[in-house]
């Protein structure tokens, strides 16, 4: 018998923790497999988490990184691949100071899929949560739970859904029961086992008073299908978030609560004894209105905060933004907590950070390229970023250098230092069509914006039909013109050189057609939709997925469009053909022209790019889908028609996997190439990682090799959605938001990371961008000469 009497605190909190190591390692988890994670609804005190990985096929590394509550990063571990079969664990340890919801995130190196390890987990935490989370496929959404330890028996403890649903299992160990019961240990439904196979329908009417669910299994071996769970329909409340626990007492009220207050973490630099103000969001993701109870609780340093209100209350879906107002300390910095605990709930509770800091902001700094971004570390965590512009799309620059960018309500544009909105539903009227205000409806697949040399303002629009939208105020309203029948559009951007010479043509692609729309801009400032001219009955279309690749553009009186087709004959890739038209005859200058082949054939990810210089030299990239691309030039100013150059790689040597073209020419003639890049990491060559490479090829020289300007946290798949543009003084702008193929870091973050980076000096240096410094560089209609580059 322990003698408790006479045992200090420290060394009562020794045996406690003690006791902790080893209640955490008291048995073998149950191993499951595919990548994912786990949420710690943590108490203070020590928190232990033994992760456990074993190799069930071709051996791999598992990575694991835990954070805290506000996403700070505790430990990023990796268990070693091992041999086949091996069995290893790791002990991850932290000591919490105020409770919150910790969490765990799992990746295995070249295994998105979570197919060749099986992992699991103890800890001394009594409330935790499994999301089972792979990477992604292109299909409907689903995660199956795959369950990997025959030797022991089973829970999955699961939120079952308001109305009828269907449990699948199958793969099951021979000899296995499966029985369903509720939170009480109440018999729901035995399920019959069949070739290993057992299905359960569950009615309505079956009592939902005792939740969650716990589905048994005597051989935790097998794959489990839920619908509300693991796949999802349409009146499902939680979609895509495969939450459950092997544990009924260890639930907690995660899923109402998930993303409760956002960001997670705000880092702010200013100046000494400075005042400022801080935006955080509470958000009520549960299914009726709730009262939420805020408070801010102290931190590190001496940081003066105030907290607009104590409390919320939220309908259900609703968010609302409190305010923290603060003093930058004298020296140093300092943080505060923000607390918000559902009212009724005091079991749940979590907070955010905002810390200050009395240092120059790094954000306003000259960028150390490549970003190296660790994992729930990105631009605002890292350098205190606080983004002050539309984050929606790219940024287009009409002739006066003032940015616009397409919204999902209309267009935005920076006058005055203030983002203006042109809501489409008050400022379009309709020239041509039967539209209505609904009808014009942006999205990524139409962001791009053209000038024409009158700073006239066109966007293309679909919703049931394709509308043309045109303003010559700058954009605070618009005229709609019929363009005829739906498809996905493409119109001219400005891409260094092109300024087109009265209204821009547009590209619409409609099952297998390629149609190019002449638009004629009238004396009185009308616009009239020419008949559409079918370029190609076989195209891959256009698509703005990344790079937002350049189509088509103008010079003068011609017109240039290059495109990709889909073929019926063994061909090396996806052929890029290019042809010029006459603005006035509406006719080509020729037979379209072939250029080469991005392989691999009939792939839509293989978007061309052309661009033109001051010389009216057209350069043109061949689109690949992970190979080199491919570079060729024009022989004579001004058209497709005079002979081009052979198409060569853009990168000597072994094949390169790049994706995903954004081109455009700067003011010295200067090729600049911005792609996704996979590349081997340097920490485990048998993982790959996305980054985002920039290469430029200066006037007369050869392509230079890439240079890395953002790597991303994860390895494996991943898309950034980047878009390249050029403004009228030359300046890049690199806008991209981080896409990784694991659902689990995805639904973490609520909302976009969306970042404009842009440099002055030709991709030498590049900065973080700010709204002032893009009203640094705008002009008035008085010197525009500079833009004549012809």
């Amino acid at each position: 018998m322990i003698q408790w009497r006479g045992l200090n605190r420290a060394c009562l909190a020794a045996l406690v923790a003690l006791l902790g190591v080893l209640s955490a390692a008291a048995a073998d988890p149950m191993l499951m497999g595919a990548n994912g994670g786990a949420f710690f609804l943590a108490e203070p005190g020590p928190l232990i988490i033994n992760v456990t990985k074993q190799n069930i096929g071709t051996p791999t590394d598992l990575r694991v990184v835990l954070v805290g509550p506000d996403r700070r990063p505790i430990t990023d571990q990796r268990i070693a691949a091992g041999s086949a079969g091996q069995k290893s664990t790791i002990q991850l340890t932290t000591q919490v100071e105020r409770k919150g919801v910790y969490v765990l995130q799992v990746t295995a190196a070249n295994d998105r899929y979570g197919t060749s390890i099986a992992w699991g987990f103890t800890t001394n935490c009594p409330k935790y949560l499994i999301e089972s989370s792979r990477g992604h496929r292109d299909e409907a959404h689903q995660e199956p739970i795959m369950l990997h330890s025959p030797a022991l028996p089973g829970n999955i403890a699961f939120m079952p859904p308001a109305d009828a649903f269907q449990i699948n299992a199958s793969n099951l160990a021979a000899g296995t029961l499966v029985t369903l019961y509720d939170a009480n240990g109440g018999l729901i439904q035995n399920l019959t086992v069949t070739n290993n196979q057992a299905q359960a329908q569950i009615s309505a009417q079956v009592a939902r008073t005792a939740t969650p669910w716990r589905l048994y299994l005597s051989k935790a071996s097998g794959t489990i299908e839920i619908d509300g769970v693991t796949r999802w329909r349409t009146q499902d409340i939680y979609k895509d978030l495969a939450v459950w626990t092997p544990s009924v007492s260890a639930w907690f009220d995660l899923l109402p609560n998930r993303w409760l207050v956002t960001p997670y973490r705000k880092l702010i630099y200013g100046q000494a004894g400075k005042t400022g103000a801080v935006k955080f969001k509470v958000h009520n993701n549960g299914p009726a209105t709730r009262v939420f109870n805020l408070a801010l609780e102290a931190g590190t340093g001496s940081l003066q905060a105030q907290l607009s209100t104590s409390q919320l209350t939220l309908t259900k879906g609703q968010s609302a933004e409190v305010t923290v107002q603060y003093t930058v300390p004298a020296q140093g910095r300092g943080s505060r907590h923000l607390r918000v605990t559902p009212a009724g709930q005091t079991a749940y509770s979590t907070y955010s950070t905002l810390e200050v800091a009395a240092d120059p902001d790094p954000a306003r700094a000259p960028l150390t390229m490549p970003m190296v971004i660790q994992p729930f570390e990105h631009e605002a965590e890292k350098y205190g970023y606080q983004v002050d512009y539309p984050t929606d799309w790219e940024m287009y620059h009409d002739l006066d250098n003032r940015p616009y960018v397409v919204t999902d309500k209309g267009v935005m544009v920076l006058r005055g230092g203030v983002w203006e909105l042109s809501d489409f539903s008050n400022t379009v009227t309709v020239a041509s069509g039967t539209f209505t205000a609904a009808s014009f409806v942006p999205d990524r697949r139409r962001t791009k914006i053209a000038f024409d040399d009158r700073n006239e303002l066109y966007l293309p629009v679909a919703h049931g039909r394709g509308a043309l939208l045109h303003s010559r105020d700058g954009g605070r309203t618009f005229t709609a013109y019929d363009l005829g029948l739906s498809g996905n559009f493409d119109i001219e951007q400005f891409s260094g050189h092109n300024v087109p010479t009265g209204a821009p043509w547009v590209l619409r692609h409609r099952g297998t057609n390629l149609e190019l729309i002449p638009v004629t801009r009238n004396a009185n400032g009308s616009l009239t939709i020419g008949t559409p001219i079918i370029l190609s009955t076989a195209t891959l279309g256009v698509g703005a997925h990344s790079g937002i690749a350049s189509a088509i553009l103008s010079r003068g009186n011609r017109v240039h469009v290059i495109w990709g087709d889909a073929t019926t004959t063994t061909v090396p890739g996806v052929p890029a053909y290019v042809v010029s038209y006459d603005r006035t005859t509406r006719q080509p200058l020729g037979q379209p022209v072939l250029l080469g082949y991005g392989p691999p054939a009939n792939d839509g990810h293989n978007r061309h790019s052309i661009t033109i210089d001051s010389q009216g030299t057209l350069h043109a990239l061949i689109g690949t889908h992970n190979y080199t691309f491919q570079y060729a030039r024009s022989l004579q100013p001004n058209t497709a028609h005079g002979g081009w150059t052979t198409a060569a790689p853009v990168i000597a040597g072994a094949r390169q996997r790049q994706t995903y073209i954004g081109l455009v020419c700067d003011r010295e003639d200067t090729l600049h190439l911005v792609n996704r890049h996979f590349i081997y990491e340097e920490l485990n060559t048998s993982a790959y990682r996305g980054v985002l490479s920039h290469q430029i090829k200066r006037a007369g020289q050869s392509w230079e090799a890439p240079r890395r300007l953002w790597i991303s946290p994860l390895s494996e798949y991943s898309i950034f959605y980047h878009r390249l543009t050029i403004d009228r003084l030359g300046h890049l702008h690199l806008s991209y938001d981080y896409w990784s193929t694991f659902w689990f870091y995805r639904n973490d973050h609520l909302g976009t990371r969306r970042t404009s980076i842009y440099s002055t000096d030709r991709g030498q240096q590049w900065r973080l961008l700010f709204s002032d410094q893009l009203m640094a560089g705008t002009r008035t209609a008085a010197d525009r000469d500079w833009l004549l580059f012809e």
